[in-house]
């Protein structure tokens, strides 16, 4: 059972072990009891470390793996995911990639990629990292 102490302290009858923190419910064991849900906020980002012209050549090798239309508008913002890419479509995007900068991207480190901005930050990582 959880109890609200004040305005900030929150205490457990038992000890709790949180698995996933991104969604965080407690419901009322009996009628009186209050609920507390909390729910993540979307993360946002400030800025692109990547240079800009990575992120448009990205943008554009993109583009051209997914074969989408021009009027598709792709930024640094873009998730592949909502581009519909599939797993397979963003193992060909990494290929593409490393092909045109002439890099090696570990598996560890194309599994994180996601968006357009990902993908060209951890290029001019590793770009840099050749010189």
């Amino acid at each position: 059972m959880a109890s609200i102490a004040g305005s900030s302290a929150l205490s457990f009858a038992r000890p709790v072990k949180a698995i996933n923190t991104n969604s965080l419910a407690f419901s009322p064991v009996r009628k009186g009891n209050t609920f507390l849900h909390l729910q993540p906020m979307p993360m946002r980002s400030v800025s692109c470390a990547a240079k800009k012209d990575t992120v448009d050549k990205v943008c554009e090798i993109v583009k051209k793996q997914l074969a989408l239309p021009d009027h598709t508008e792709v930024c640094g913002e873009s998730k592949f995911s909502e581009l519909g890419a599939d797993s397979l479509d963003t193992v060909e995007i990494v290929m593409g990639l490393e092909e045109h900068f002439d890099i090696s991207v570990e598996e560890s480190s194309a599994q994180t990629i996601a968006t357009v901005e990902d993908a060209a930050d951890l290029i001019d990582k590793l770009v840099a990292g050749k010189a």
